[in-house]
């Protein structure tokens, strides 16, 4: 029998709207899971992160990990101090919050890490992110030794930009595995 391969979703801050591509995707394949349900603000990563590492180490079967905005942050912060069975990672879109203040008092200070990641990783960027430009997508990408894609102008990828259904990612999720 053929190594099964499970898809973490890793949600941003909010919680993604019926129309969104991570949502919509939720809907389409039973098998995808959330890590950690999307809980909506405050966006408290060190609880984002027991959440992932809960769900990657709940299995030995490899995951492929989806994350979208401040779920790349997530997916890296996670990377950075745990281990676990992770095949590979697509990074949609992550927001640049390098020294900027947490919303709430009790999260943890946003400070990214930025060394590689322990597993292979494709990056999306955006010409147009309202939160990040091609040149930090571009630093973001060297430092945690991703493929770079370059999406064009799709402002955050999310549904205010136009995403509902998102083929592209559809592909570059199936070629991680």
């Amino acid at each position: 029998m053929g190594e099964v391969t499970r898809h973490l979703l890793v949600p941003g801050r909010g919680i993604p709207r019926p129309e969104h591509w991570l949502r919509r995707w939720a809907d389409a394949h039973p098998t995808y899971r959330w890590a950690p349900e999307p809980p909506g603000p405050p966006l408290v990563l060190r609880d984002r992160v027991r959440a992932l590492h809960g769900a990657v180490c709940e299995s030995d079967e490899p995951a492929v990990l989806i994350a979208h905005s401040a779920g790349c942050i997530t997916t890296a912060v996670w990377a950075a101090n745990h281990v676990g069975p992770v095949r590979a990672a697509l990074l949609v879109t992550p927001p640049y919050v390098d020294g900027a203040e947490p919303d709430d008092p009790s999260d943890i200070p946003w400070v990214v890490p930025r060394r590689r990641l322990p597993f292979r990783t494709v990056l999306v960027a955006s010409r147009t992110d309202p939160y990040t430009s091609l040149a930090q997508f571009e630093r973001f990408a060297e430092d945690w030794g991703a493929e770079l894609v370059d999406a064009g102008d799709v402002g955050h990828l999310d549904t205010a930009s136009g995403f509902g259904p998102w083929p592209e990612g559809e592909r570059l999720v199936s070629e991680l595995g």
